[in-house]
């Protein structure tokens, strides 16, 4: 099966998840709009489409016939086919379950930087997200992070789910690699806190697969265009 995934070029954002998983599966897959000059507009037109099961946003996978939206969606399509999920429907649910609760996470990491409107310019809402940040690097990270640190320290085994890597863990790897990019005073100190999350992170990177793609130029690097963003203000 030959993948094409439907992305923005120049951000890692939601898409990442994805590309992690492709590439720990070795799958072959096309990132179409960073290798086609024409690929922005495909995907607009795929996603105006009037019939069909045209998808709200990016990223969405086309395998075959099949187009996929959402990350979650995606995720759950690829960890059955490729080894990625537990083999019992109660296991392929759970891990679900994670990466909804990851998906969570995502948009209150997004919503530090553009808490009033994804419209507005983060210029434009720099008190609000002065505020939001403060509580979201209080709050929510060690809610969130010492959920995971949890489930790794009584799962039996390096991974959330026990022995056995899901696209869960590499979702995990991401989550540690985007807040250290856009919170790196607070992860300094935090990250002493979930050793467990951390070592986890550590076991994804050194992954061959993984290793390759992080030291390739497939990985597009962490910007203030994406999700996890480096505001200094946002950061105290």
């Amino acid at each position: 099966m030959r993948y094409e995934l439907y992305y923005w070029p120049t951000i890692q954002g939601r898409g990442e998840f994805v590309r992690l998983a492709l590439e720990e599966a070795g799958a072959t897959y096309v990132d179409v709009a960073r290798q086609s000059k024409s690929g922005v507009s495909t995907m607009m037109k795929m996603m105006q489409a009037k019939t069909g099961t045209p998808s709200f946003a990016p990223p969405f996978l086309k395998a075959g016939s099949l187009v996929i939206g959402q990350t979650a969606n995606i995720l759950l399509f690829l960890g059955s086919r490729h080894g990625l999920a537990p083999k019992t429907e109660a296991g392929r649910l759970w891990v679900h379950e994670l990466q909804l609760t990851i998906a969570d996470l995502v948009q209150e990491v997004h919503d530090t930087h553009h808490p009033i409107g994804t419209s507005l310019y983060y210029e434009d809402q720099k008190s609000a997200a002065k505020q939001r940040a403060a509580e979201f690097r209080k709050e929510r990270i060690s809610k969130y992070c010492g959920y995971f640190e949890r489930l790794i320290a009584g799962s039996g085994g390096p991974f959330v789910t026990g022995r056995k890597l899901t696209y869960v863990d590499l979702s995990l790897f991401q989550i540690v690699e985007g807040l250290r990019y856009a919170f790196p005073n607070h992860m300094k100190k935090f990250q002493r806190k979930i050793p467990e999350l951390i070592a986890l992170h550590d076991r994804v990177a050194a992954r061959p697969n993984v290793a390759a793609y992080l030291a390739g130029d497939r990985r597009i690097p962490f910007n203030e265009d994406g999700i996890f963003r480096h505001y200094k203000a946002l950061d105290k």
